[in-house]
């Protein structure tokens, strides 16, 4: 593995000999603008390894995307080899549509201490609520990025993230207002603790999520990319393209079903991907993903 091969994977063309808050926020822009929160392994007939060269070379050489367990995973070896103190930790996300958090962790990230201060680095979420810079681990301090307005509160040890949501607007659709209720203005995301993880506590998680017939990731096909503007995502046949605050705290949301003859082409052309084995889409769970 070599970081020079990992930065041009990423058209990274900064400093990186002061291991400081500004590079790593410019080497993590660049990530998530270049490798796209994807489980599309899983619809090819393909298995998701927990191996840190098998990610290496899925996501640099074969320049595809990844999970949280594999884009964080990646990260952590990136931050570490420039010389960053960096902690794994586990998160288990909440589902609106049961009104909960998931059971088991189901999540990685990463803890960076900086300076004496600590911060939240994921860039394995996805969607729109893909963190775009690093999180100062404070709690009660909105923290506005180009995405929206994140915060954490913290609560007895347990760490929760959430977004505040900006309304949508939707052309051709009567209701400018995300999928959720109007009066949601705040999406929770995940909660954590700050307890020291090993990768290999993630081993049943990674293959329970890839195996389990109610997974998330099972159940749909996703293909998300952050862009200089917003994001754009596939999942399934659905094609969705945001643009971040297009009006004054109203996102653009523009949305169209492709054909079965047009995925393999957009996977090209969107997200600069090409796959090894022939996609077989789906997207059969009424979970949401914006």
């Amino acid at each position: 593995m070599d970081i020079k091969e990992y930065f041009a994977r990423i058209s990274y063309r900064g400093s990186h000999n002061k291991p400081d808050l500004s590079t790593m926020s410019d080497i993590f822009q660049h990530h998530i603008q270049a490798v796209p929160f994807e489980n599309l392994s899983i619809h090819c007939g393909e298995k998701i390894e927990l191996d840190l060269e098998e990610t290496y070379n899925k996501i640099v050489r074969k320049k595809r995307g990844g999970w949280c367990m594999e884009n964080n995973y990646l990260l952590s070896w990136v931050l570490k080899t420039l010389g960053y103190d960096v902690t794994l930790l586990g998160a288990r996300v909440y589902f609106p549509e049961f009104e909960a958090y998931a059971e088991e962790m189901d999540h990685l990230l990463l803890k960076v201490v900086l300076d004496g201060k600590s911060y939240i680095v994921d860039g394995g979420f996805g969607m729109s609520y893909q963190l775009w810079q690093p999180m100062e681990l404070i709690s009660g301090k909105d923290q506005p990025q180009t995405p929206g307005v994140f915060r954490f509160q913290e609560e007895s040890g347990i760490w929760y993230l959430e977004k505040v949501k900006r309304k949508q607007l939707v052309p051709n659709q009567s209701a400018s207002t995300s999928h959720n209720m109007e009066e949601e203005v705040c999406r929770r995301i995940y909660l954590f603790t700050l307890q020291p993880r090993d990768i290999e506590e993630f081993r049943g998680c990674n293959a329970h999520l890839q195996t389990a017939p109610d997974s998330l990731f099972v159940t749909k096909s996703i293909c998300s990319l952050q862009t200089a503007h917003g994001i754009r995502a596939l999942v399934g046949w659905k094609l969705t393209e945001m643009t971040y605050n297009y009006r004054d705290n109203m996102d653009l949301v523009e949305v169209r079903i492709l054909a079965d003859e047009e995925i393999e082409e957009t996977l090209k052309e969107k997200f600069n991907i090409t796959l090894d084995k022939k996609l077989v889409p789906v997207n059969s769970s009424r979970l949401s993903m914006f």
